[in-house]
């Protein structure tokens, strides 16, 4: 990234670089090694920890909430190069930094739309690191990349409600610091307006009736990274009114408020991704002889890395522009470039990790290297936060309104 950024990005760029090489990468198979000790695989490896603590002390802690009374007061074009950096240790750096999904978007939707108490029970300790949480809306037997689908009930019963439904997918739940769900459910699932129908509400984990029944797999990965996906059962769980999220009929939109900065984060990631991958394929293809010259002297290999260059310059300026017209004119003028973000990067993302997959030989798809595990998160991004044929749907009737 040759172009300069604020004084701030700047500095911060640096000492996130800089934590990356000294700590971070050192730690990826220590943390693997560590995990294969533990008496579960969803606990916390002690380096964790130990890379939590050092982030913390450095400085480098809740850089993406841009509420600057509980995070970094960073704005979406200050934050977007050092996601991008932590987008190239997925698995470890964002949760060193304490910016790690489904968190993330938790905190945003506390912080924005939380009572005092709510803030001050769950807000606090996660801003600090000390919990995990997880966000319950995709379920197994209806299309949820249309939200207005889910079946999750939400009855009021005088001064609770009861939840009954049945989630999958769900990021965090597995892992034993996940304290709390957000769920979304339908609290009015007759009200004559589809996108009123749902609310939100806080559901701690040990609340009588909640069942985290299994682990579900990502191409055969657990992700432990994000505290797993799981399978999760509410049997007629019971809490306080006062756990309601915003208003009653208010689901819909917290949904869309929490899901435009988490689309444009992992899309930060993402591109972080791609750059370690076009590392790894330049290193190889230097290091590795095949029919009597270098494989970084087959053309093919050339063109390979010449078209990742490429894609990867035009997805982080794509980026960068929606990030600037998320501080600029918020999410709903950002819109469309949004969507060309959540459409354009995994989709490409995929492409430059397959072919370093490919130059990599069996090594490529091995435990030895990071691009099978890469490759596995990026095509799951594909669906993640709407799949991609959602966004097209959208973005086309957007372009198409323009010449009516």
């Amino acid at each position: 990234m040759d172009f300069a950024f604020d004084a701030r990005t700047e500095e911060l760029r640096g000492r996130l670089l800089a934590f990356m090489d000294a700590y971070v990468y050192p730690a990826e198979k220590v943390a693997d090694e560590q995990r294969a000790r533990l008496a579960s695989p969803w606990d916390t490896p002690a380096v964790v920890e130990d890379l939590k603590a050092e982030a913390r002390r450095q400085g480098l802690w809740n850089l993406f909430l841009p509420d600057a009374e509980h995070g970094a007061g960073l704005t979406n074009l200050q934050y977007a190069p050092l996601a991008e950096i932590t987008g190239r240790s997925p698995h470890l750096a964002p949760t060193a930094l304490n910016c790690a999904a489904p968190d993330t978007g938790n905190m945003e939707v506390l912080a924005q739309f939380g009572t005092g108490e709510q803030r001050k029970r769950w807000l606090a300790p996660l801003l600090a690191g000390e919990i995990r949480s997880a966000f319950a809306m995709t379920e197994p037997e209806v299309a949820s990349s249309d939200a207005t689908n889910i079946t999750t009930h939400i009855r009021r019963d005088g001064d609770a409600y009861v939840i009954t439904g049945r989630k999958w997918y769900i990021s965090g739940a597995m892992n034993p610091r996940c304290e709390v769900f957000i769920v979304m459910g339908k609290t009015d699932p007759e009200g004559p307006d589809i996108r009123r129908q749902q609310s939100m509400v806080l559901v701690p984990r040990d609340t009588p009736g909640v069942e985290v029944r299994r682990a579900m797999t990502v191409y055969g990965y657990e992700d432990h990274s994000h505290g797993g996906h799981a399978e999760v059962v509410f049997d007629h769980a019971r809490v306080p009114v006062t756990n309601l999220v915003g208003e009653e009929g208010g689901g819909f939109a917290i949904a869309q408020a929490r899901l435009g900065p988490g689309r444009i984060h992992h899309c930060m990631r993402l591109i972080g991704m791609a750059e370690r991958a076009i590392e790894l394929m330049c290193r190889r293809a230097l290091d590795r002889t095949a029919f009597g010259k270098p494989l970084a002297r087959q053309g093919v290999v050339q063109q390979w890395i010449a078209d990742a260059r490429v894609t990867v310059e035009q997805l982080r300026l794509l980026v960068l522009k929606t990030a600037w017209l998320m501080d600029t004119v918020g999410n709903k003028g950002a819109h469309t470039e949004i969507q060309a973000i959540k459409i354009a990067t995994p989709r490409a993302v995929v492409d430059i990790l397959d072919r370093a997959v490919q130059l990599h030989g069996a090594g490529g798809v091995s435990q030895d290297f990071p691009l099978a595990e890469l490759w596995a998160a990026a095509r799951t991004l594909r669906l993640a936060d709407g799949p991609d044929e959602v966004h097209q749907r959208s973005l086309a009737r957007r372009e198409l309104k323009r010449y009516a």
